[in-house]
């Protein structure tokens, strides 16, 4: 008798847990940087909930299409071969859902066409680096 498993069983491998915190971190780091550039690396510690909501939409997007896509199947958690095109299939989704939060009236910040292209391609970078160097030292 063939056993059912569900569509997010079939997306999630546990094998995969140390490139997801790897893949938050490097959304972090690249919120950070954007930060620093913007606002001065004082602003880390004077406003560090302001710091942390510039992530928070983003990695909203992240939560919910990296499962979806795939980013932490049992493939991504086998080589970087497969690991970077769907992290980056990922971001590229995530992005998009990190946008659409920050146009509300819920986050500041706004979006303008510059930073969608910013986040776009430094986000897939970040992560297909991360990616790439995770499966390097491991």
């Amino acid at each position: 008798m063939a056993t059912s498993t569900s569509f997010l069983e079939e997306r999630l491998d546990a094998g995969a847990l140390p490139i997801a915190v790897g893949d938050v971190l490097a959304i972090f780091l690249l919120v950070t940087v954007g930060v620093v550039q913007h606002n001065g690396v004082s602003y880390l510690s004077a406003d560090p909930v302001g710091w942390v909501l510039t992530a928070v939409p983003f990695l909203i997007g992240w939560l919910v299409t990296a499962p979806l896509l795939g980013a932490y199947s049992p493939g991504a958690a086998e080589s970087a071969k497969s690991a970077v095109p769907l992290g980056i299939r990922s971001w590229l989704a995530a992005t998009v859902i990190g946008m659409a939060i920050r146009w509300t009236p819920l986050f500041e910040g706004g979006v303008e066409l510059t930073f969608v292209a910013v986040m776009l391609v430094l986000g897939s970078v970040a992560l297909g680096v991360w990616r790439t160097l995770y499966f390097k030292l491991v």
